[in-house]
């Protein structure tokens, strides 16, 4: 491994960070688009997982060295250093308490990361083709690491979720196939100069996904029957500093959930009466639109649509409230793999954009696809959401460092801007009708309730006396998922999937809506410091080019603008 440099400045100190970490783990090297990590796989053993701590801590030496240098103090180093110390000294929190020991869940997980990174990885040419070969025989020892590391993880009684267990069976399930698994089914692509060796490849993963999941169903899953699916206080604060780049007061955080959910909920109920008058609730509503609103047919039919969303949304916005760059305009819309959890997700550029950003759809198995569920949720995962920060992320990294633009992110910063995202489209009123509107607002209730359900059934607090829905009871995972579903339009598989989800990565979800207040926060800030002078286009680049930010820097620097 190659060592950091000395008497460097904070953002070379990251770049070479990057560096390091990309021969590490080259699941983010693909990502980036590093052509020499496209053909490996990460280490994801006890000792895979150790060596990325190392690394983070030798890098905090240097960072502190670096920090001493001249120079250091200019707002482009002092930026950046303030997200490379705040991002390590998280990772570092979760991997010091043995976290990655019980990494299992739904999604996010080690084993998702291994199968997403083939989906993104180059696949024109014969010599791409061969990388892939290459990547698919070094599935098993992954498969393999990720065991010992869980195993490791019995030992020291470090359980994961019962729940979230269950799911991945599931999900490895899924992907063994019946007769062909999905490696193979991948593979099958590939050009019939290499049929042989990508065949016998695919075939020696799939067999690595049945061992894997034969190993969790009669090992794993008895052995960690009976622990509990919520983290506690202490768990919790760690995993959502991890995510949200701050100490929350998690009590104000679960208050604000309410808050919102009782506002949310006074705006859904006026938009439900114009469209089935006199529903019993914004949900009954939702209901009637999901049989006689409007919709899309076929799978591929609404992959074209939702292109058609982000390529119209970039010629509205493009010249009047962003200034894109040609590179940055491109997106596409894809179909996510059979096995996905049940929410859609966006995956960012490659450095160079010889990868372009894309939005992907879980289908579920559907193929009749209501249209007011669909529009606000591409604004937040496409334009002017995911796509439009991360892009310009990339676009700028030269300005920045490519820690910054790229694997140095913050969740709630990210998930913070798409929801804002979602909320400006609605402000410039690209949601006219009651239909779109209604389907927005209920994209943020769920964000909201997210906030509530997290916190609350991992904390295990109280519901407020001014609920609706069990008031003075304690929440569980159960009452979780019933108020859940109680307040969405999604079905109930996707209920089931969220909440999984939850208990799988906590702390993680409450971002949305954190991040969405942090950037409303920041904006208010700037408006009242320039008054009538203030330029929503110029500070929306401004802010877009800056790279990520835990969420109390985010407030800083936005304001600042």
């Amino acid at each position: 491994m190659s060592a950091i440099p000395h008497a460097q400045l904070p953002r070379q100190v990251a770049d070479a960070y990057v560096d390091a970490l990309v021969a590490l783990d080259p699941v983010n090297g693909t990502y980036l688009g590093v052509p020499e990590a496209h053909s490996k796989l990460p280490d994801l053993s006890p000792a895979g997982v150790a060596a990325v701590a190392d690394l983070a801590r030798r890098t905090l030496v240097r960072l502190d060295e670096a920090e001493r240098l001249p120079g250091a103090d200019s707002d482009a180093e002092r930026r950046c250093a303030r997200l490379l110390r705040e991002r390590l000294t998280a990772e570092l929190a979760v991997h010091d308490a043995e976290e990655p020991l019980r990494a299992v869940g739904n999604l996010g997980s080690p084993v998702h990361h291994v199968r997403e990174v083939f989906t993104v990885t180059p696949a024109e040419t014969d010599e791409d083709w061969a990388a892939i070969a290459e990547r698919l025989r070094a599935v098993p020892a992954a498969f393999e690491g990720y065991r010992e590391t869980l195993a490791l993880g019995l030992e020291r009684k470090l359980y994961g979720g019962p729940r979230p267990t269950a799911t991945v069976l599931g999900q490895l399930t899924e992907w063994a196939g019946d007769g062909r698994g999905w490696f193979e089914d991948f593979a099958s692509a590939g050009p019939e100069a290499l049929r042989d060796e990508l065949t016998s490849a695919a075939r020696a993963a799939d067999g690595a996904v049945v061992a894997l999941r034969d190993w969790m169903r009669d090992v794993y899953a008895p052995a960690i029957e009976g622990a509990p699916d919520v983290v506690g206080r202490e768990r919790y604060a760690r995993w959502s500093r991890y995510y949200n780049g701050t100490d929350l007061d998690l009590d104000e955080a679960y208050a604000y959930g309410w808050s919102e959910f009782h506002r949310l909920l006074a705006e859904m109920r006026v938009e439900a009466e114009k469209i089935l008058p006199g529903a019993a609730t914004p949900w009954v509503a939702l209901a009637h639109l999901d049989e006689h609103g409007r919709h899309i047919e076929g799978v591929d039919e609404v992959r074209q649509w939702l292109q058609q969303v982000m390529d119209e949304a970039i010629e509205a916005l493009d010249g009047t409230h962003f200034e894109l760059a040609d590179r940055v305009r491109k997106v596409e819309s894809c179909i996510a793999p059979p096995g996905s959890a049940a929410a859609p997700y966006y995956t960012p550029p490659s450095e160079d954009f010889s990868r372009p950003g894309r939005t992907w759809l879980p289908t579920m198995g559907q193929t009749r696809f209501p249209v007011y569920d669909l529009l606000s949720t591409w604004y937040h995962e496409g334009v002017p959401g995911h796509h439009l920060q991360l892009a310009q992320w990339a676009h700028v990294a030269g300005d920045l460092s490519r820690y910054q633009a790229t694997i140095g992110g913050v969740s709630a910063n990210a998930e913070g801007w798409a929801l804002y995202a979602e909320r400006l489209m609605d402000e410039l009123g690209f949601l006219t009708d009651a239909e779109t509107r209604i389907g927005y607002l209920d994209a943020q209730m769920m964000r909201a309730t997210r906030v509530i359900v997290d916190i609350g059934m991992h904390l295990e607090l109280e519901i407020p006396a001014d609920s609706p829905f069990h008031p003075g009871e304690r929440w569980t995972p159960d009452l979780a998922q019933e108020f859940f579903g109680a307040h969405s339009s999604r079905p109930a598989d996707f209920v089931e999937s969220e909440l999984t989800r939850y208990l799988s990565i906590p702390g993680q979800a409450i971002g949305y809506k954190l991040g969405e207040r942090a950037w409303l926060l920041g904006r208010a800030n700037a408006q009242a410091a320039h008054g009538d002078s203030f330029d929503a286009k110029a500070w929306h680049m401004a802010a877009l080019s800056q790279g990520s930010l835990g969420l109390d820097d985010l407030v800083d620097e936005l304001s600042k603008l």
